[in-house]
């Protein structure tokens, strides 16, 4: 039965390709490996997540198998879990890969927030803003949005203020929804909201574990479809540790953002720069040197018209 023994002999190697990748990584090999060791087409894995109410495309699962991209969203991480199901496959053995990847990544970008913490983080703010009833955009477009981090004393992220420019592109809105995003360790519920200029502070939620505060600011009027709103407001933090940057998601294309990071006067870092990220899961890119303002002790950026993804800027402390 030589058929048969070749398809044994290709099952085995099959095996041991994975349980090389399980135990070894990286993500994509062992998700690779699992799917050729089952003798399954995308197609069909599509389906069994779809049974488990999981969708998923066709299109990522190969990407993720490629390792042209990584799961983030909550939606997709859900999907890895109900792939280890499918594949038959440890549990956690698919997760715990991305998490190494993560505390890798980390090792070499030391300044940079986790994958593992951005995409959690990402997940409460859904959350969040679903107990708000607030979509992502809220029907605001913005048109310039000018930021100013302040780094105390003790190096820590003291706090901001933002200045927006929106244009409504519906009928009836009257409030925006602001995002903080705390140094690991911060506490949320110690923070203090502010509302500055043109609104004032209504709900506020937050998030213990990922440090995630949202907060409604309230126009005291309906705009109308076109009609553009300035508010200021400001968030008190100081809660962490020591902070190493400070960035900004966009999950939508948008206007004018301009971040400035002011140090106090005896914690100045020895060096900053710029960086962008496509998202999450993306390397970073654009790194750029920033030079400290001696007179100002600060530094800061410009995005004339932002992309959807990150960008922000970070430092290092002798």
């Amino acid at each position: 039965m030589p058929h048969a023994t070749q398809h044994a002999d290709i099952a085995a190697v099959a095996s041991a390709e994975l349980d090389s990748a399980l135990r070894g990584g990286p993500f994509h090999a062992a998700l690779r490996a699992a799917i050729a060791a089952r003798g399954l087409p995308l197609q069909r894995v599509q389906h069994h997540l779809s049974r488990r109410g999981v969708k998923v495309g066709v299109t990522s699962l190969s990407y993720w198998q490629q390792g042209a991209r990584r799961p983030q969203r909550p939606e997709s991480l859900r999907a890895v879990r109900a792939l280890e199901e499918i594949l038959q496959l440890p549990e956690e053995s698919l997760i715990r890969l991305l998490s190494e990847a993560d505390e890798h990544s980390a090792l070499q970008q030391p300044a940079a927030r986790s994958y593992r913490s951005l995409v959690e983080a990402s997940g409460m703010l859904e959350r969040l803003l679903a107990e708000l009833d607030c979509p992502v955009d809220g029907g605001l477009h913005t048109l310039a949005h000018h930021e100013q981090v302040r780094i105390g004393a003790r190096r820590e992220l003291a706090g901001r203020e933002s200045h927006h420019i929106v244009r409504a592109h519906k009928d009836g809105v009257d409030r925006f929804v602001a995002v903080h995003h705390g140094d690991p360790g911060c506490t949320p519920e110690r923070m203090t909201v502010h509302a500055l200029e043109n609104c004032r502070t209504g709900r506020v939620r937050w998030h213990h574990d990922t440090g995630v505060l949202v907060a409604e600011l309230l126009f005291g009027t309906r705009l109308r479809a076109g009609d553009t709103y300035l508010f200021r407001y400001g968030v008190e933090d100081g809660t962490a540790d020591v902070s190493r940057e400070y960035a900004r998601g966009f999950p939508l294309a948008g206007g004018q953002y301009a971040l400035q990071v002011r140090f106090a006067e005896h914690a100045l870092p020895a060096r900053c720069h710029r960086f962008a990220q496509h998202s999450a899961a993306a390397p970073r890119s654009g790194r750029q040197g920033l030079a400290i303002s001696g007179l100002h002790r600060s530094v800061h950026l410009v995005e004339p018209r932002v992309r959807t993804g990150i960008v922000g800027i970070g430092w290092e402390w002798e």
